[in-house]
């Protein structure tokens, strides 16, 4: 087994899953507000697990679920929550998302997801790699959907997707009746394009507060808002 990816409070075994820890999921599973007090979280396309140990650091919710289909990534989230400190509050189901709207019963008060994204130009020679990170894996329109029928009414849904897709998913949202209320918009460098968007969708409209964040002032020395957000996770901030 190889070397798990050592964080402050939990570690993660990685070595079987097509997507590895990344930037955009330590970001989001930092940014996801959790003033409303969630008891019930669900990480859907959870991968490593990474999203839901996140989720049980920074919160006292009762019951963390986890939704993964590919059965290797499934095997490693499991190994993850059982080696972590929180094993009693999170369970990772192998399931299609599908699979699992069809057959719950529950909402939850947080919803959160890193959900595959990448378009036809994007695909590799890695067919496990494709399947996490390109789109037709999961659709946003399913994730969506999903989310509607799965949050609590005062409940959220966090997502991270690229900044070039952030019309085309909120207006996706509002079809099905999620409306954005907080947006983090983040580049690499000052210099550099706006890349990912951070959302947050409930089913209330309300006015969007809107912000940005530059994570590097040069390779590898971070800004002090980035490491700000991420210090009570990554072990060298």
């Amino acid at each position: 087994m190889a070397k798990p990816f050592q964080f402050k409070q939990f570690s993660v075994v990685q070595d079987n899953c097509a997507m590895k820890v990344g930037t955009d999921a330590v970001m989001l599973g930092a940014w996801s507000a959790l003033d409303h007090m969630p008891k019930t979280i669900l990480d859907i396309g959870t991968g490593t697990g990474i999203l839901a140990l996140m989720m049980a650091q920074r919160s006292a919710a009762e019951l963390i679920d986890a939704l993964e289909i590919d059965p290797y990534a499934y095997e490693q989230c499991v190994h993850n929550f059982e080696s972590s400190d929180w094993g009693d509050r999170l369970f990772c189901y192998h399931s299609s998302l599908k699979e699992f709207v069809d057959e719950i019963n529950d909402t939850y008060d947080l919803i959160i997801s890193n959900p595959p994204f990448y378009t036809e130009s994007y695909k590799s020679g890695n067919e496990t790699r494709n399947k996490a990170r390109f789109e037709d894996a999961m659709p946003f329109e399913e994730l969506l959907s999903s989310a509607a029928k799965l949050l609590s009414i005062t409940g959220k849904i966090n997502v991270i997707i690229p900044f070039c897709e952030e019309v085309k998913f909120t207006t996706l949202a509002k079809k099905e009746g999620l409306y954005p209320s907080r947006i983090l918009r983040v580049r690499g460098q000052k210099e550099s394009p706006v890349k990912r968007s951070l959302m947050c969708f409930t089913l209330q409209e309300k006015n969007v507060e809107i912000s940005e964040l530059t994570i590097e002032i040069t390779r590898h020395q971070y800004t002090d808002e980035y490491i700000n957000l991420t210090k009570d996770f990554y072990l060298k901030l």
